[in-house]
């Protein structure tokens, strides 16, 4: 059974960072694209940010420019750099690998 494994979630005072981690297996990490989603209370997953095999990213406009998507192809990990958060921000962040493979997710709460 494939499985992703978040990890870095927490509690954050309004405008801090802090930045979450996901390793997956090498045999579907090197051929798909990654992504983190959020959800937050009461609210469908969104998807926040993506980033190919090749390393192109893209953002949803609640986080551009503060969020960070980045992979390491050595060590099969994805990471999402998140710098001043808002309490708008908090929520349940889902790895996902596009070869339809989901982690259980970690909760980041950030307080006003």
């Amino acid at each position: 059974q494939v499985q992703l494994e978040e990890s870095g979630g927490g509690l954050v005072q309004a405008g801090g960072s802090l930045t979450l981690s996901c390793v997956a297996p090498g045999i579907i990490f090197s051929f798909n694209a990654m992504a983190w989603y959020r959800q937050a209370p009461g609210n469908q997953r969104e998807l926040i940010a993506t980033i190919t095999t090749s390393g192109i990213t893209n953002y949803a406009q609640s986080v551009k420019g503060r969020f960070t998507i980045s992979r390491d192809n050595a060590k099969n990990t994805v990471y999402l750099q998140m710098h001043n958060l808002k309490p708008e921000d908090t929520g349940v962040y889902y790895c996902y690998n596009y070869g339809n493979y989901w982690g259980k997710g970690t909760l980041v709460t950030v307080s006003s």
